[in-house]
């Protein structure tokens, strides 16, 4: 099984940062991604970091937001800055395991970028 713990999130003005982390735990984890639930809209990727430490974001946080690990490849970090209100949403952290041919969900973090 796998299990992941999400921290960080809170409320920023515009322009602000702030710092979403993941702890995974679990075997054959072959990438990490970071999703965005924005109330009604439909959840979208925001970044992803697989086995080879492969990173890619979407388009409208590129340059903005940096994810990144350690060596010992945990937690998965996001970096968030120059938010804006349109950053804000549900933050989901999700692991694919290839051992069982699925995706995990963390139980998702609130971002709120407002004056």
């Amino acid at each position: 099984q796998v299990q992941l713990v999400e921290s960080g999130g809170g409320l920023v003005q515009p322009g602000g940062s702030l710092r979403l982390s993941c702890a995974v735990s679990g075997s054959s984890i072959y990438r990490i991604s970071w999703y965005r639930q924005a109330p009604g809209k439909q959840r979208e990727r925001v970044a992803t970091i697989d086995n080879g430490d492969r990173i890619n974001y979407e388009d409208s946080v590129q340059g903005r937001f940096t994810l990144s690990r350690d060596n010992t490849k945990n937690p998965v970090t996001l970096q968030m800055n120059s938010l804006q209100p349109d950053d804000s949403g549900v933050y989901y952290c999700n692991a694919y395991s290839r051992a069982l041919g699925r995706d995990f969900w963390g139980q998702g973090t609130q971002v709120t970028v407002s004056s």
